[in-house]
């Protein structure tokens, strides 16, 4: 550590490192980004030229073998995460690892465990969480203001980017998936996913719906192969409701005094009629902050205070625990795949666990 800031390894600069360069270089009272690594060396030109102090490389060995660097930040394919992230620990150094944290649930518990044994911070790029909308739908859950939460319905979906070596649900889903258990702070219970390839070998489209062990519901929609960018998530609460639409620039959160309404008294002889409650729809000002700005604000805060980050090992684990339950669905035509507390996985059929993940 130089003085009282931090120093920064960031290892790949291609589409999503850029972003985490540039906002850590702008906290330049706690941190300093000193190297960044990648195998292109045109991106590394284009770093240098923004950033001249930057020190660059096509080695990853320089980078967890410097005495300059505290932290780490992993912006690579996910087939390299857990094995540039345990390199990163095993030298000592905090780190941030780009969603999904891993390839399985069983590396992510190595990494977990790596990092509690060497007393370090392991934090997941779960960017989403750090934002004001999101902070604020779970304000309003935690204040009862939505009443029960009976079910979230979220649609992640545009024209490409296509991904070699994962399909779009491990793409896509963990921002959905991330925001789905912050927001109902419950463990899942069981996935069903079914999706199609129709490009390169990776299921480009996929619908997923996932149980929670408070008996909680929610859907998601992902795919690569939508005219439009969408990026919408609705929270349907036995009160209110919300819509979170992130593709807005400002109102991104509605509040929707809309619910369905069942008569106080029931007799089974008697005819049922439901009564419909619509009210106002309220959009709230909500400050805006560049929520990877917060994230890493915070990691840096985690670092520094010994606090265990929002979005840490566990986290990331528990979104790569349902991504392999639903690959393990898909496998098997969307069968409901079981998610015991312990993260294992069985795919159920007429009621009886008959394969274990």
């Amino acid at each position: 550590m130089a003085g009282n800031r931090l120093r920064v390894g960031v290892v790949g600069c291609g589409y999503w490192g850029p972003n985490l360069i540039r906002n850590f270089s702008n906290l330049t009272e706690e941190c300093e980004v000193t190297m960044v690594c990648d195998q292109d060396t045109l991106r590394l030109n284009h770093v240098k030229r923004l950033y001249p102090w930057v020190q660059t490389t096509t080695e990853f060995n320089d980078v967890v073998g410097s005495d300059q660097i505290d932290i780490v930040v992993i912006v690579t394919p996910v087939s390299t995460h857990y094995d540039m992230a345990r390199r990163s620990l095993e030298a000592g150094k905090h780190t941030l690892v780009e969603k999904p944290m891993a390839r399985s649930t069983e590396e992510c518990d190595r990494l977990i465990r790596l990092a509690e044994a060497k007393g370090l911070v392991l934090m997941v790029d779960h960017t989403f969480i750090y934002s004001s909308p999101v902070r604020y739908a779970r304000e309003l859950i935690e204040q009862g203001a939505l009443g029960k939460v009976q079910y979230i319905s979220s649609r992640r979906l545009n024209l490409g980017l296509f991904q070699k070596d994962i399909n779009v649900a491990w793409d896509l889903a963990p921002h959905d998936l991330s925001i789905i258990m912050f927001l109902l702070d419950a463990e899942p219970a069981g996935v069903n996913c079914q999706g199609s390839c129709h490009l390169n070998g990776q299921e480009d489209v996929i619908n997923m719906s996932i149980t929670f062990s408070n008996g909680s519901f929610a859907t998601i929609h992902n795919s690569w192969l939508d005219p439009n960018k969408i990026r919408e998530m609705t929270i349907v609460g036995s009160k209110k409701m919300v819509c979170y639409d992130d593709t807005q620039p400002n109102e991104k959160i509605r509040i929707y005094d809309k619910r369905v309404e069942a008569p106080p008294h029931y007799d089974t002889y008697a005819e049922f009629h439901f009564s419909y409650h619509y009210g106002d729809v309220v959009t709230p000002y909500i400050h805006q902050a560049e929520p990877l700005k917060v994230e890493c604000q915070h990691l840096i805060e985690c670092i520094r205070d010994g606090k265990t980050p929002l979005t840490g090992g566990r986290d990331g684990m528990k979104v790569v625990q349902i991504l392999e339950a639903a690959s393990l669905s898909l496998r098997h035509n969307g069968g409901h795949v079981l998610i015991d507390p312990a993260g294992n996985h069985m795919l159920e059929r007429a009621g009886h666990a008959l394969h274990a993940a």
